[in-house]
């Protein structure tokens, strides 16, 4: 086995390949590798059938232990696939997998090699592997030789090495890069792991967040390593897709590679496991305006797919903002984006979405009428606001009768008024001894505090036409602002255009419960942990909602029961709201059919579904 020049690491240690007579021939023991940390691994994949043991116990093998210490691969199909594309048929190309785990793509790719043609002792060459943990290393040499192909191995922690356009590359350019990264969520991922991975993705060019997890880094850096027309062949999770923190890298895609192609699964590719993957498959540089979308089933079908054959379907991804759209099936893309151009508007035609008041510190500056009466704070030197949170707003409209409940009910109903000649007034006692309790606190060293002029007088927004519910597990809401009160930042306001159809503030929270909005904000909306959607005002002002006709349309249809269809949102009972709203504004006010109908509710379940982790039953649709 070839071995490479030491190097320097953190610890002051030299690391190397490990030459071939220096590792153990005896039992290959089972240890968590960075396989561990793979979207499938992570995501419980497909496992061996292997037993974990201590001492001389043998405690018995369960998804929750494989999980743990990373006994899984990718499955055969899958890393069959990847090698064929990586490997291209050229009996002399170089193949790299950046976290190679036990080899289950260097293995698919020494045999692509092989039945390319390529001499079985300079395998050993072209295939090569990197993995920080030498256990890991020496079960993938092991595999290897046992099926008569060996490689090369460094153990190392990929970040620490340089692509080989530095002066001290380690690694020569390669012809294709396989594999399947780790998969480190950002709260785990920290420190100087976290730190050597953003700096070797920003010296590609590709600057990422803190939200960003392991996989996105070690995807650019792997790049770096390819020769100018070498190939991509890796597994993804498919937020890829979806989620913020991905946008540097769908944008650094479209720049970096002449062609790429997208594998995409309609079912679950790893036992016991909620994570979705895709499949990259990208080549050469320079850039490129479309991509190329396989949909599949599953891995199985990969083996009817020519990879060197005409592809599926060409689109143009937008230059910014998620792909989710390239997770339906063309035909609810389609209908999707004709009921959008031919029956819809964005929420920003009506009226610009806005952030709340920002307070710095909510449980302060939103007060209860306990707290008010406390310390004898009259009501004219605060304003009323519908309390932080979004669970009380479970109708259509939040009027005053609501917000008398929620002041009764001890909610925090109240926010200081920002007026500067406040304390001047006779009757301001109590809020001065407030604002001296505050100050007490340290309430006046929280950031948005320190900058004000007066800490304790947040910005108050004016009252909104509508309120804009822009976090759910299930979908965003509109809510007619009948109490005109004012708001924090727990959700957004909609104030609507002076030309905007007067009906609007009643209608559009009611007709916003149509399956092509709701597919709309899957799209455009972002996923956060636990399958939370979120909206930000941009994002929510390209909400597709029914334009002026077509609202007219449906709600003289739906207005004569408002009340009813408010009672049933009121208890909890959605489905029958979505369904009845379907009905007056897809089918009759837009005239679609109704299998179209029920293709816009599926594709809208679907990606709910994907976001959630979850399936939906009929009684939470």
């Amino acid at each position: 086995m070839e071995e490479l020049r030491p190097c320097e690491t953190r610890h002051g240690r030299a690391r190397k390949l490990i030459p071939k007579d220096s590792l153990s021939r005896g039992r290959a023991r089972e240890t968590a590798s960075s396989a561990a940390r793979k979207p499938a691994a992570a995501a419980a994949g497909r496992s061996r059938s292997l037993r974990v043991m201590s001492s001389r116990v043998q405690v018995p093998d369960t998804p929750g232990l494989r999980k743990t210490r990373g006994a899984f691969f990718t499955p055969a199909p899958i890393a069959d696939y990847l090698a064929e594309w990586a490997v291209e048929s050229d009996p002399q190309a170089r193949v790299l997998d950046p976290t190679c785990g036990e080899s289950v793509f260097l293995e698919a790719a020494g045999r692509k090699l092989l039945e390319a043609g390529a001499d079985q002792g300079a395998i050993r060459r072209q295939v090569i592997g990197v993995d920080l943990h030498r256990d890991s290393v020496e079960t993938s040499r092991a595999l290897l030789e046992r099926r008569g192909l060996g490689g090369t191995f460094l153990v190392e922690d990929f970040f620490a090495l340089s692509p080989p356009d530095c002066l001290d590359a380690r690694l020569e350019p390669v012809d294709a890069v396989i594999g399947n990264p780790p998969f480190i969520r950002y709260q785990e991922h920290a420190g100087l792991d976290r730190k050597r991975s953003v700096q070797a993705a920003l010296a590609q060019g590709v600057r990422l967040s803190g939200l960003a997890s392991s996989w996105a880094a070690l995807l650019v850096h792997a790049c770096g390593f390819l020769k100018p027309e070498g190939r991509l062949a890796m597994v993804l999770p498919a937020e890829l897709l979806s989620v913020g923190y991905a946008e540097p890298v769908r944008r650094w895609l479209r720049r970096r590679f002449k062609a790429v192609h997208l594998v995409m699964f309609e079912r679950l590719q790893f036992e016991d496991a909620l994570e979705r993957v895709v499949l990259v498959l990208a080549r050469g540089s320079g850039g490129c305006n479309a991509f190329t979308l396989v949909p599949v089933q599953d891995a199985e079908d990969l083996q009817t797919i020519r990879i060197f054959g005409p592809m599926h379907l060409n689109v143009a991804p937008a230059h910014e903002g998620k792909w989710t759209d390239f997770l339906l099936p063309v035909h609810q893309r389609q209908l999707f984006d004709r009921v959008v151009s031919e029956h819809m508007v964005s929420l920003d035609s009506y009226g610009t979405p806005s952030l709340g008041t920002v307070t710095g510190a909510n449980d302060y500056f939103c007060i209860s009428e306990a707290t008010r009466l406390e310390y004898t704070i009259p009501e004219r030197l605060l304003a009323p606001i519908s309390p932080p949170g979004t669970r009380h707003l479970r109708g259509l409209s939040f009027g005053k009768r609501d917000w008398e409940k929620l002041r009764d009910a001890g909610e925090s109903v109240w926010i200081l008024r920002g007026e500067e000649p406040t304390l001047l007034r006779a009757d301001a006692a109590g809020l001065k001894r407030y604002i001296a309790a505050g100050k007490a606190r340290g309430v006046d060293d929280a950031y948005k505090c320190r900058v004000r002029d007066m800490w304790w007088r947040p910005p108050l927004v004016t009252p909104p036409d509508l309120f804009f519910t822009y976090m759910s597990h299930r979908y965003p809401r509109l809510i007619t602002n009948s109490a005109a009160v004012s708001f924090v930042n727990s959700m957004h306001g909609v104030r609507l255009r002076v030309n905007a159809p007067k009906l609007a503030k009643q209608a559009l929270p009611l007709l916003a419960f149509n399956s092509a909005t709701m597919l709309g904000a899957e799209i455009h909306g972002r996923t956060y942990g636990g399958g939370v959607l979120k909206m930000e005002p941009r994002e929510a002002a390209s909400l597709p909602m029914p334009g002026p006709k077509a609202l007219e349309a449906a709600w003289k249809h739906l207005a004569p029961h408002r009340s009813a269809l408010d009672r049933q949102l009121r208890q909890g009972l959605w489905t029958g709201v979505v369904k009845r709203v379907d009905e007056a504004l897809l089918h009759q006010a837009c005239r679609l059919s109704e299998a179209e109908v029920t293709d816009l509710h599926a594709a809208a379940r679907s990606l709910r579904e994907r976001r959630t982790g979850r399936e939906i039953l009929p009684e939470d649709d």
